[in-house]
């Protein structure tokens, strides 16, 4: 069992207007009542299957999606509740997709972890760790090759960086110049592992340079940061024309699915993690 303390929460004034900031505080609260109500639905088994919550990683989803254009292609990974909610899904199409019925976003069949809406270029959830990497890195190559000015946002977890799929994908995103605006959702565990016991080396930011690509850090609990590295990395893969990579380090207040008996984390580290929960913090300031 690994303890990952957290730091001393974010502090200092919002470089927003009201409305702006309170748009973005709307949009964490809509994922955090959605996320809540669908632990309660499949505690009552009206939700089946998989479900992955996203309850303490709302800054990531809201401050990064905000930064983008409308028009820009988004890929997530199986905890995409929120980014389908941010990017213009309606909740009620998200839900009745959980419960399995037709009036669902994929028609019933997807469930909690294939939420995908083309009207909203929301390319889908993915249930393979790692697996929206390479889809991400063709819409990227089918933007290029159509010479549209369009950005690709992937979004994975911090345990997608073992597979296979991640150094293929940012090699090749890398060497073809392509518009990929690379989001690790670090949570510091990938389901039960935490990232020091899978990776030799946990600085992921480096593994992105390796493929010469830009890279940047910020901390995923607040989102006055997440936004503003969100633009700040938007700004220099259009001046590099090529892909930049961004870890938002983050945590989840939730198990990482609903089978999931957490024995590999103590709740003294949840609770202190939730000291520093994107929500209050920012009303706080």
């Amino acid at each position: 069992m690994t303890d990952h303390h957290a730091a001393a929460p974010p502090s200092g004034p919002v470089p927003w207007d009201k409305a702006f900031a309170l748009r973005l505080l709307t949009d964490m609260l809509r994922i955090r009542r959605m996320e809540e109500k669908s632990a309660e639905l499949y505690g009552a088994g009206k939700i089946r299957g998989f479900l992955h919550l996203y309850i303490g990683e709302e800054a990531t989803a809201v401050g990064a999606l905000h930064a983008l254009a409308p028009d820009d292609n988004i890929v997530a990974t199986y905890r995409e509740h929120g980014h389908a909610l941010v990017r213009g899904m309606e909740m009620g199409s998200i839900m009745a997709e959980m419960y399995g019925k037709h009036e669902g976003c994929a028609r019933g069949h997807g469930g909690s972890m294939h939420l995908f809406d083309a009207r909203t270029r929301l390319y889908g959830g993915n249930a393979i760790v790692g697996g929206g990497l390479p889809l991400a890195v063709g819409l990227a190559l089918a933007s290029k090759m159509q010479h549209e000015q369009r950005i690709t946002a992937c979004f994975f977890g911090d345990g997608a960086v073992a597979e296979g799929a991640f150094h293929e994908s940012l090699n090749l995103a890398a060497l073809w110049k392509l518009p990929v605006l690379f989001c690790c959702e670090n949570n510091l565990y990938g389901m039960g592992t935490a990232l020091e016991r899978s990776e030799s080396q946990t600085d992921l930011c480096t593994k992105a340079a390796s493929y010469n690509m830009p890279a940047l850090r910020a901390d995923g609990m607040d989102i006055v940061a997440v936004h503003e590295a969100s633009k700040q990395a938007l700004r220099t893969l259009r001046e590099s024309a090529g892909p930049v990579f961004v870890e938002y380090q983050t945590y989840r207040f939730r198990a990482h699915s609903m089978f999931d008996a957490e024995l590999y984390r103590q709740k003294a580290e949840i609770e202190e993690w939730k000291t520093r929960g994107p929500i209050h913090t920012f009303t706080a300031r």
